[in-house]
Parts: structure tokens; C-alpha cells; sequence
């Protein structure tokens, strides 16, 4: 809860934050930090100021950003299949 209260207050300044946390580290393909958790796996950031969201090859949402990108492997269909359930 407290950590969506910083992340609403520090997206005051248009910036887009993001926040990825895995139960395993075995869940994660790569990552060059060393976590003091053996287990649990916690990714936060900016990708700055938001300059437009995409599908690439209509699977890949892609949020460009003018400090990074985000991709995350889901489909157009996808998405609103889940909000009519």
C-alpha cells in the first residue's frame, strides 16, 4: 500500500513508474543486480515521460518512453478479453 502511494505522488510529474516483483528468482530471464533476498525479486524504475504505447507484431505491448521502453509479451485481444470478464 505504501508503495503505491510513492509511485501515485512521484507520477504527479508525468513521469511513468513501473513495478515488476516475482515470487522466485527462477521467474527471472536476467538481471545483472545482486539481490540481498535469495528468493524474491523486486524491479522498480522510471521510462520517464511517456511518449506513446504500441503493439508491436500485434503480441508485444511496447510503452515508449524518454527514458525506456517496456515491453510485455500481450496481445490486443488480450486486454479486452480480460476486462469483459
Amino acid at each position: 500500500m505504501k508503495q503505491e502511494k510513492e509511485v501515485s505522488r512521484k507520477s504527479d510529474n508525468k513521469e511513468r513508474f513501473f513495478s515488476v516483483e516475482l515470487a522466485s528468482k527462477a521467474n527471472l530471464k536476467e538481471f545483472s543486480m545482486m539481490n540481498d533476498d535469495p528468493e524474491n525479486v523486486l524491479v522498480e524504475g522510471t521510462i520517464g515521460i511517456l511518449e506513446r504505447a504500441e503493439f508491436a507484431e500485434g503480441i508485444i505491448l511496447q510503452i515508449v518512453g524518454s527514458k525506456g521502453v517496456f515491453r510485455i509479451n500481450i496481445g490486443e485481444n488480450e486486454i479486452k478479453k480480460a476486462k469483459e470478464e
